[in-house]
């Protein structure tokens, strides 16, 4: 990537985004108890007032997909009349879910179930089997059709804006058919603002999340500390890495590594059903799935009215919201791979495949530590709760291969790590440069220096507890541009429709 004009520094969106990010940024490594106090009663308000709106709006865009993947626009295409997909299926649906998951289900994947089995939701007894059943049915339901609907929405306004419109790649080009060339004045450059801010603290809040786990896996694995020295010192470093692969634009390594991680990820998966539990795994798979199934409208509108919202708070409301800031980079990079699929095609793509190899993962994962507890009597749900970040590897840890799974499971995280940041550095440059797919490297520079600074600030201003109060916090405004989405994404396939016969699958009909 060779250098280009820094003329794009003078954009509203860059200016005002940098700045605010900056002064997040200060705050907590100034002020870090400030912001730590400040945040936990600004996460308390949020949860109190606004948790049902991210349980509805998310809802709604659940039922919206599925409306768009069985209703009438179902064979628009997402592109020209005549595109036809640049990837295969099998290499589309896994970059969808290298981009997608990744961080969040190798972090989550133990811990989570774990962490629902000794601290349950209010009616269910802790420690018990009805608790590990609810602990895997909750890891499955926060990582499966909701937050995929959540990335469809976002990357579906995209592609429409794009390769059927020729707009560029900004959220503020989604809403070009309820503003039209407004979304070239200050109301889009607002909306792309408030994109890149929430944009910024979801990749901060994953890279928080991957600076714990690969400092717990260090400490289980060769025994470090995993203090601040040791965050700070792995954020520092991959930094590094991944701002010298962004500016001498060896983008395609990082596609490699990227293809290379998920098929590491895959290795894993399937060591550790063999090797672990088996029966167990695949006998709780099939249970799982069918209450998932069962139970689906019942968690897709599930709040507690009649007693506080911690335990929703903590991870429904937080998952939702972190999923919702984190959209934008997701379902850009999605919308780029998607070029020339039908909306049915890419709709039941995007939600149902991910879902199913997400649920494969946490029973798995979960379901291997939950064995041990329920049937060897290990006690290592309550440790995992306190220490989520080193929840993998103790669990490895305790297989045949244990230290050679726990070396591969720490590689890949740190290479999720790596892509990850690498690919949102361009996205954010994307954002802030007027939708210029090749952004200044100062720009980059800007970016990626940034959401390494936040990411430090976050974990030392209150930890997992920090980062999840901010998500909750800064995605509120993005989830009402998302539901307003809705509705361009909505008028913009009604158009195309009435314009342009879809194809022979119409005309069969």
């Amino acid at each position: 990537m060779g250098k280009k004009s820094d003329g794009n520094l003078t954009g509203m969106v860059f200016i005002v985004s940098a700045a605010v990010v900056t002064l997040i940024t200060l705050w907590g490594f100034i002020w870090p108890e400030h912001m730590e106090m400040n945040m936990a009663s600004a996460l308390e308000v949020v949860i109190d007032t606004f948790g049902w709106f991210y349980v509805m709006a998310t809802a709604v865009l659940v039922f919206f997909c599925f409306y768009l993947g069985l209703g009438p626009y179902r064979y628009v295409k997402l592109g020209k009349k005549d595109d036809e997909p640049e990837y295969s299926y099998y290499t589309w649906i896994g970059m969808l879910f290298a981009a997608g998951m990744g961080v969040g289900l190798v972090f989550w994947g133990v811990a989570e179930p774990m962490s629902h089995f000794v601290n349950p939701p209010e009616g269910v007894e802790p420690g018990t089997q009805h608790a590990a059943e609810t602990g895997l049915l909750y890891g499955v339901f926060h990582w499966g059709i909701h937050p995929w609907s959540i990335y469809a929405t976002v990357a579906l306004a995209l592609a429409i804006a794009k390769f059927r419109k020729n707009l560029p790649g900004l959220i503020s080009s989604a809403f070009y058919p309820i503003l039209g060339e407004k979304v070239k004045g200050p109301i889009g450059k607002w909306i792309d603002i408030i994109a890149v801010v929430s944009t910024v603290i979801g990749i901060a809040t994953s890279l928080g999340l991957s600076t714990m786990q690969v400092g717990g896996g260090l400490s289980q694995v060769i025994g470090l500390e995993n203090d601040n020295f040791l965050q700070m010192s792995i954020i520092a470093i991959i930094t590094l890495v991944f701002l010298t692969s962004v500016l001498t634009g060896i983008n395609k390594g990082m596609k490699y590594l990227s293809i290379g991680n998920l098929t590491l990820a895959g290795i894993l998966m399937v060591t550790v059903i063999i090797v672990g539990p088996t029966l167990f795994i695949m006998e709780h798979f099939t249970m799982t799935v069918g209450s998932y199934i069962s139970n689906f409208v019942s968690l897709s509108f599930f709040t507690t009215p009649y007693t506080d919202n911690e335990w929703v708070g903590e991870w429904t409301f937080f998952y939702w919201a972190w999923l919702i800031s984190w959209s934008p980079f997701v379902g850009t990079f999605i919308a780029r791979v998607s070029k020339g699929r039908t909306v049915q095609e890419f709709i039941f793509g995007v939600l149902l495949v991910p879902t199913a190899v997400s649920a494969l993962w946490f029973v798995a994962f979960g379901g291997t530590g939950l064995h041990l507890d329920i049937t060897m009597g290990a006690g290592l749900s309550q440790l995992i709760s306190e220490e989520p970040e080193a929840g993998l590897f103790i669990v490895l840890e305790t297989l045949p291969l244990g230290f050679l799974l726990s070396v591969a499971a720490l590689i890949l995280i740190t290479i999720f790590f790596i892509t990850s940041a690498n690919s949102a550095t361009y996205v954010l440059g994307v954002f802030s440069s007027r939708g210029n797919l090749e952004p200044a490297n100062t720009i980059l520079v800007v970016w990626g220096l940034l959401i390494s600074a936040i990411a430090a600030a976050l974990l030392l201003s209150g930890g997992i507890e920090g980062l999840q109060a901010i998500a909750i916090t800064i995605a509120l405004p993005f989830t009402v541009i998302l539901l307003v989405m809705v509705f361009a994404i909505h008028r913009s396939l009604k158009e195309g429709y009435q314009q342009e016969p879809i194809g022979v699958k119409k005309e069969e009909e």
